[in-house]
Formats: C-alpha cells, structure tokens, sequence
C-alpha cells in the first residue's frame, strides 16, 4: 500500500533497489548528496549531479527536464554512508522560473524497478526557494527508511550544499549550472559515427546512386537531444483550404498534473503516480477505473540469463525480449533485427540449396542425353524420372527446414509484436490506446513491415534508428501500383494517408516540444488527407500554400540549418539565438513538383543533403516520373531519401545476400479513432510545454 507523505513523516523501505521518481510543471534539476552519520557531504566526489551523474549505487538524470527517474541501490553504496538526500532546483539563467512558489508544486515517490509505489511526496509550501531537499534515504539500524523533508533555500545549490558542510559549495553550484547550460545544445551536435556494417545493432546503410535501397528493420544514427524552443506558428494564407481548421470535435486529453511534458501512463512502470491520479486510487469495475495496457511480459531490469537448452527434439519456447541489452526496449529492437537476419539467412539457405537442386537435375539431364544409346526406350526415360525424382527430394527437404524456421520464426513473432512499445507497435496493438507522450526519445522507430516471397504470412519490423539520417520519399506514382488501376486521386490519398501516419508516429515517440513539423501544400490539394495534423494544432503552424508561403517556410529552414552548422563547425554550439527551434525538424513536402520554382527545388536539395546532419529532415510526397521535366538535376535529390511506398512493393535490398524485401506501410485501421487520440495527446502536451 502506498504511503502518501508529510513533512517530516518517515516511512521504512522494503528493498534496497528503488527509483525516485519527480514531476514538476517545469523543467528542473535532480540530483542527490551523500552524508555521512552526521549528514555532511565529506567532498564534490559525494554528490551526483548533470555534470556528474553516477556514484556507486546511485544514478541521477544528465540534464534539466520535467520528469526525472533516479536509480539507487542502497546494499551498493559505501559503508560510509548513511544518509542520501535527493535535491531539486530550478536551473539558473535561461528564462525560466526562478522560485518555486512560481511552479507546480513537484511530487516525488519512491518505487521498486516494477514501478510500484512505496512513498510518495508532493512538496508543498514553497515560495521564495530555488532549491529544494526532497527526500532523505537514511539508514537506521542496517534498514532504510524514507522521511520526507521539503527544506528549501533561496539562495539556490549554493546555500543547499554549504547547509550540509560541503567547501566547494559555490564552486560545485557553479559547475552545475553550467553543465545544465551545456545540455541545452545537445540537439546540434554533430551525430556521432555510424558503427561498423558488420555490427548487428546496426545494419549497414543503402548503396547511394542506387533505387535497390538497401533495407533493414534499423538502418539510422543516434544523437542526444535538448528541451527546445518553440517557434511561433505562423498565420494561414489569405484563401487557403486550411482557413477554418479548429480541433476536433470533443475535449482533447489534458497533459498529466500540468506537467511540461506528459508522463507515460499511469500504472506502466516508468510512470510517476499523484496521490490523485486514478492509478492511485483502487479501480472499481465499470467506474472507469485505469486500464493497463503495458505487456506482462515487459521487464525494466537488467538482461534476462539465458534460458536452459531445450530437450532433444523440441524448441526452446519463444520470449519478447529475449536478446541483449540492458533496457527491454533495447532487447526489443535487437531482437527484431535478429529475426530480420535469420529470415534473409534461411531464405537464402533455401533459394540456394533450390539453385542446387535445379543445377544438379539439369547436370544429370545433359549426361543421359549426351549418350545416344540412352536417349530413346525406357532406359532414357527412368533416368529422367530418377533426376526429376532427386531434384524433387532435395527441394522437399530444403523446403521442410525452411518450413522449421519459419514455424520458430513466427512463433517468435506471435511473441514479439504484442511487447513492442509503441514506437515499434502496429496502429492495431491496443498499446496505443494507453498512449501518454514519452519523457524520452526512443532508439528507433517503425515505419513499415518487410516480407519475402517465401515467407508471406511473416512480417518483420522495419525499425530505423532515431534521430533520422535519411529524408523519406512517398511515392504517389504508379510504380507501386502492380496493376496500374490506381487512379491519381487514389493515389495522392494513399501516399498522403501514408505520410500522414508516418509524420504523427515520429511525433508520438518524441517528447512534447522535442520534434517540429511544418507542411507545404503549395496548391492545396491535400487539404482533407492533411486535416489531422492540422486541426489537431500539432503542427509548427498551418501548412503552406501558394508560392509566397512556400518561400517563407523554406527560407526558415535554411537559415535554421546554416545557423546550426555555422555553430557546430566553431563550437559555440551555446550562442545560437535564443528563438531558435533546436527540435528535430520535418518538412512534409506534398505533390511535388508542381508548385515549385528553381529556387525552391534548389532548397529543396540543400535541405535533404544538408538537413540531416543539423536535425532537419524532408518528407516528399511526389512522383518520380512528374519530376522529369527537371531533368538529371533531381536524381541527387531522390537518390538521398529513403524511398516508402502506400502499397506492397519490392523495392528494399538487405545488405547480405540482396534479397528483394517486399515493403507493406503500417496504416490505421479503418474507421479506427486511434490516430486523432494521439494527435490530440501530443498536441494537449505541446499546449502544456509552451506555457
């Protein structure tokens, strides 16, 4: 049963791993100290910080945030230590609040890494304070206990750690500051380097010049980013078929507890609960009572050991997570990309021992045929009938192992897809109907599933890595069309539904204010397949019509990008204008090329060869074969995006054996509500993140 504490109240703790975890209204810094019997911090090594965020035993957050999870082992901490206070401040500079009588009260509880609360905290009565101690871990005859403190100090880290007899107090006050400051230009780092191909956490990239683009469910770089700045969404154009657009209908949900950005669901480990949450509160059955649609087989702990062998004869029975890593999500992702593997491996296995097969039935052909004594009366014909007989044999076996892994394969996958998050998950796993905006960006994305011939009742996730590397190319033309009976106004809904639920995923899986997304629609055409994002109000601002409104978004995005690179390159990452939008950015760019100028294609071009590196990215919604009149100029511009398709299309090439991955998008279900209960999460939390 959870304890909701006072001040002052203490509280015994039942195990030694826990998580602290905090929600506050605005971006704050946690950290912890430890103390000795008397409660002094002996030295700047006692005290985990952004800048410093490990100890034995206890980890902190690296940067400023709304949502903190702080990991502590207490049988792992020194013998010296008998006291850990968690603290809490309010950065200093940036233009952000000063004191905490000015924000949300913040809520602290302890839980166990099941996400199970033990205590909780909401830490009230503050005014003038900038810094806060929220709890105390203390030992107290070799048990631990909880008390709950709310001291504060309104001369900010400084006083805090001079109270608790630390020297270097205003140096290490200082030094926080500081590194906060550093976090804030996280985002235009350079992306590190791509890992070797052979790696199997990370595939080996597409083949550039080339339209066989190389396919693996990951195929993207990662980087860290920031708590951005917020543009100010520009005003619709005079006669735009976007004028009018408002929310939807009905109340969109609100972010939780006023936070800055909305905490996973309540009930999911990983997710902060208030005292007056609903998952505090004991469901009662047709109440409306909190529904958990976190998997069973989910785990936030440390990798599993390996399962026993399996009996001769029999299959070890299949798990969700069953790979290496050290967070279920990174189990996850490994583990689609080891069934992505072992299907081209077994497909290959096969095709090859078929090849065999067929080599071997001609060899043995041509050899009676070649003897003329053979080539008439029944001697001629057994020995065809025995050939055709061997080749039938052979392909029957490689067929029947074929068979065997596809069996494990998709057992495997009847596993897998349930436990996915929802960064991963179908539109249809019911994971989303317990959507909330996340505290972190996830390590890859899915756009789509990946099936061979051989293999059709099997699909493969197609993960690519977070932050994108590669623009995406819709293709709205017939190419995808294996009949050629799509009209155009069929087509242009597909790739637009296509690009539309593609955008509002790479939305979802971002925290609120961490990824931008702005539209050209230069003639309009788009106006109803674009209505989600639009009325939502989750985008930048309406999209751009007419030839002025293209202008202007473009401009914007090239100024960001020279900007950001301008920074990068003479690493004074820290002086960019405080205005400047440091999210991820997406330009979706529909019917292309119609309504585009030189110029524009020109920017066009910069953007998808320049964009990537400085976190801008192009979505193009386009023709290949429309694009002709252009000439050769565009071929460096589709040969740079990773082209998708609204229809199954064999276009994908892995980069072992060159298999042609049949591509299917991942689309709502008809007549499903789920993706404008999302929108209207994302946008809800963007409301709440730009107060």
């Amino acid at each position: 049963m959870t304890a909701e504490l006072v001040r002052g109240q203490n509280h015994p703790l039942p195990q030694a791993r826990l998580e602290v975890r905090v929600s506050a209204g605005t971006p704050i810094v946690a950290g912890a100290t430890l103390g000795d019997e008397q409660g002094k911090v002996r030295g700047v090594e006692w005290v985990a910080h952004p800048g410093a965020p490990t100890l034995p035993g206890l980890e902190v957050s690296k940067q400023a945030a709304a949502d903190h999870r702080l990991a502590f082992d207490l049988d792992a901490l020194p013998g010296t230590v008998h006291r850990v206070h968690v603290l809490l401040a309010l950065p200093a500079g940036g233009g952000g609040p000063a004191r905490f009588g000015a924000v949300a009260a913040p809520f602290v509880a302890v839980t166990g890494l099941d996400g199970a609360e033990i205590a909780s905290y909401t830490i009230t009565g503050l005014n003038a304070e900038s810094a806060v101690v929220a709890l105390e871990l203390y030992r107290r005859q070799d048990a631990w206990k909880v008390r709950a403190v709310g001291q504060g100090y309104a001369g900010g880290l400084a006083e805090l750690f001079a109270d608790q007899g630390l020297p270097q107090a205003q140096q290490l006050a200082a030094g926080i500051n500081e590194a906060v400051a550093q976090g804030l230009a996280r985002s235009v780092v350079a992306p590190p380097p791509r890992l070797p191909d052979g790696e199997r956490t990370r595939p080996a990239g597409s083949a550039p010049g080339s339209d066989q683009t190389h396919a693996g469910p990951v195929s993207q770089g990662a980087a860290d980013h920031v708590q951005p700045h917020q543009g100010n969404p520009g005003m619709p154009q005079p006669g735009s078929p976007y004028d009018g657009a408002g929310p939807q209908s009905g109340a969109a949900p609100q972010p939780d507890h006023a936070a800055g950005r909305s905490v996973p669901q309540e009930g999911h480990p990983g997710a902060p609960v208030r005292p007056d949450s609903a998952a505090a509160r004991p469901a009662t059955p047709g109440a409306g009572g909190s529904i958990d649609y976190s998997h069973p087989a989910r785990q936030n702990a440390a990798p599993p050991p390996p399962p026993p062998p399996a009996a001769p004869g029999h299959s070890a029975q299949p798990v969700a997570g069953d790979a290496t890593g050290w967070t279920m999500e990174e189990r996850l992702y490994n583990q689609v990309w080891g069934m992505f593997e072992d299907l081209a491996r077994a497909t290959a296995a096969y095709r090859s021992a078929v090849d065999f097969a067929d080599s071997r039935r001609e060899q043995e052909l041509d050899k009676t045929l070649s003897d003329p004594r053979s080539r008439i009366g029944g001697q001629g014909d057994a020995a065809r009938e025995a050939a055709q007989a061997k080749h039938a044999q052979l392909v029957d076996q490689a067929r029947a192992a074929l068979d065997r892994d596809l069996a494990q394969l998709m057992a495997e996958s009847d596993v897998v897809e349930p436990a996915l998050p929802p960064a991963y998950a179908r539109w249809d796993n019911p994971v989303w109907h317990g959507y909330r905006v996340p505290m972190e960006t996830p390590m890859a994305v899915r756009l789509g599933d990946l099936h061979l011939p051989e293999s059709e009742g099997l699909r493969i996730p197609m993960l690519v890595r977070l932050p994108l590397e590669r623009g995406l190319w819709i293709d709205s033309g017939r190419a995808g069309s294996r009949d050629g009976s799509l009209a155009d106004a069929d087509e242009l809904r597909l790739a637009m539904d296509t690009a539309v639920a593609h955008a509002a995923r790479l939305l979802a899986v971002h925290p609120a204010g961490e990824f931008t997304v702005h539209v050209i629609d230069p003639a309009g055409s788009g106006a109803s397949m674009l209505a989600p994002l639009a009325q939502s109000g989750v985008l930048a601002g309406p999209p751009a019509v007419g030839a002025a409104g293209v202008a202007d978004v473009l401009a914007r995005l090239i100024q960001r990008v020279d900007l950001v690179q301008m920074a990068v390159r003479g690493g004074a990452a820290d002086s960019l204008p405080p205005d400047l939008d440091t999210a991820e950015q997406l330009l979706i760019v529909n019917d292309f090329p119609h309504g585009f100028d030189d110029r524009a294609v020109t920017q066009l071009r910069y953007l998808a060869d320049e964009g990537p590196a400085v976190g801008v990215h192009l979505m193009m919604v386009a023709d290949r074969e429309d694009a002709a009149a252009y000439g050769p100029l565009l071929d460096p511009l589709w040969r740079s995006l990773l082209r998708l398709t609204p229809v199954p299309d064999e276009h994908l090439a892995d980069p072992w054996v060159g298999h042609a991955w049949t591509y299917e998008p991942v689309t709502v279900p008809p007549g499903s509500q789920v993706l404008h209960q999302v929108l209207a999460h994302i946008a809800a939390a963007r409301r709440a993140w730009n107060r």
